[in-house]
């Protein structure tokens, strides 16, 4: 538990928001103030500048290259994650149980999908629930009730038959399992790296959709009419041309097409951004990715051309509100990354956080 005795001064420059500054915050009893506490005697002061604890909206705890992990290892990536300054995470999919997690104050906050929804045989074996589509309102059920707001689908994989990159679900089924889980007050997210799956899942009332490379000129326009959000894992859109490597013999189509929307990446996320489609900071840890990426894809954002202030709202003030959760108000849990410079300015500073705060108590 915080220490209700001890009191937190941060000084210098807090951003509230990208153009509310203040000058300072208090830390009394692991929540923010922002009235100097009347005789406080023990009180630690942090220096510099002060951000809401960042986001990684795509993330996976308790996720290996195999499939689940033990506590002990969904542990150190949590931790990892922590001290990149990750302080809330959306985990898009996960085949391990990690409510353990809340109960720990030391460990980021979590906002659960349930496990990845899958068709049968057509993802990462050990993933997902792999299910044919007359299951499939049933298992979204199912994971509405047991996440935290968010259901994942897996949208499109390759299929083996075809050679390349296809959608997993008819139009009827995707429909049907995205109401049911707006009824039971969930939102719906789906993995999708091709375009062809894109349009049935916008127009059946899809809320975010992840990677989004498939996304073409022809459908931004649906996107940013329906808000509907992308989270586009750059710093995972990387490993594409090494994908691609290894299965250029077995499935060449497969192998060109991930060529294609490797080398459109940059294009597809700036595109994306100018229509008004809201972007989110998500870097796919998990799996066989590394956690703690958080600064590198705002990075990557950045080179895509979204302007640095809008990358950084991505991972912090933006994706909080998207998400539902608060950030530097009065009163609000103090999660809080410290910096020696102005993330506003430059945001590779993000990769070496001065002082991370998590529920009031200094853990990095």
């Amino acid at each position: 538990m915080s220490d209700q005795g001890a009191v937190l001064h941060v000084k210098g420059r807090v951003l509230v928001g990208p153009d509310d500054v203040r000058d300072e915050l208090w830390v009394i009893g692991g929540r923010i103030s922002y009235d100097r506490p009347a005789g406080a005697r023990d009180v630690r002061t942090v220096e510099g500048w002060a951000l809401p604890g960042l986001v990684d909206a795509h993330c996976h705890v308790g996720l290996g290259p195999h499939g689940p992990v033990d506590a002990a290892v969904a542990e150190k990536q949590a931790l990892t994650d922590r001290e990149a300054g990750t302080l809330l995470i959306r985990d898009a999919g996960s085949p391990s149980d990690t409510r353990w997690i809340d109960d720990r104050e030391d460990l980021p906050k979590i906002i659960r999908a349930g496990r990845h929804i899958a068709r049968t045989r057509r993802y990462i074996r050990n993933f997902a629930h792999e299910i044919e589509p007359d299951d499939l309102v049933a298992y979204v059920a199912q994971e509405a009730r047991r996440g935290d707001g968010w259901v994942k689908l897996v949208g499109d994989w390759i299929d083996r038959d075809l050679g390349d990159l296809a959608a997993c679900w008819p139009r009827e089924a995707v429909a049907a399992a995205i109401a049911e889980a707006h009824r039971l007050g969930a939102r719906v997210t789906a993995h999708c790296f091709a375009e062809d799956s894109l349009r049935d899942l916008v127009e059946s009332g899809i809320d975010c959709i992840e990677h989004a490379t498939g996304l073409t000129d022809d459908l931004i326009p649906l996107f940013a009419e329906r808000s509907v959000a992308v989270v586009p894992t750059l710093v995972n859109i990387a490993t594409f041309p090494q994908l691609a490597a290894g299965g250029e013999t077995r499935y060449p189509r497969w192998s060109a097409h991930m060529h294609r929307l490797h080398e459109r990446r940059y294009d597809t996320v700036r595109n994306a951004y100018d229509a008004g489609i809201p972007v989110y900071v998500g870097t796919d840890a998990g799996g066989s990715l590394a956690h703690g990426l958080v600064a590198g894809e705002v990075a990557e954002l950045v080179t895509a051309g979204i302007p640095p202030v809008q990358a950084l709202s991505a991972t912090a003030w933006g994706a909080r509100r998207w998400l539902g959760r608060v950030g530097l108000e009065e009163g609000a849990p103090a999660d809080v990354v410290v910096y020696q410079v102005d993330p506003r300015a430059d945001v590779r500073v993000l990769a070496d956080p001065r002082t991370v705060v998590l529920n009031g108590r200094v853990v990095g």
